[in-house]
């Protein structure tokens, strides 16, 4: 059974950074995201990124996110600055081959104000 290594989750004071990785268990995904799903809300997309590197992001985060991967290393990441109480959410992180959707395991990221 493939798994997947998501790092990186933990509590934080408002306004501080966090970075999470996400390891996937094999290489040729297209598209690489995180997803995040906040207590009674439904799971949104956070960020993507594409094979050739273009990014798209939620309006929430635009400015204050970045997403990143390395092909090599099959991991992708997401750098979250300026940290609001309103990104608490569990982050899972996401992956597309052959049209098949792939999901990490959840890293819980708390923001405390």
């Amino acid at each position: 059974r493939c798994s997947w290594r998501s790092l990186g989750g933990g509590v934080v004071q408002a306004g501080e950074s966090l970075t999470l990785s996400c390891v996937a268990p094999r290489s040729g995904f297209n598209t690489m995201g995180w997803y995040r799903q906040a207590p009674g809300k439904q799971r949104e997309l956070v960020a993507d990124i594409r094979p050739d590197g273009s990014t798209m992001y939620a309006e929430s985060v635009k400015g204050r996110f970045a997403i990143s991967r390395e092909n090599a290393k099959n991991t992708v990441y997401l750098t979250m600055n300026s940290l609001k109480p309103e990104d608490t959410a569990v982050y899972y992180c996401n992956a597309i081959r052959f049209g098949v959707n792939y999901w990490g395991k959840g890293t819980l990221v708390t923001v405390s104000s």
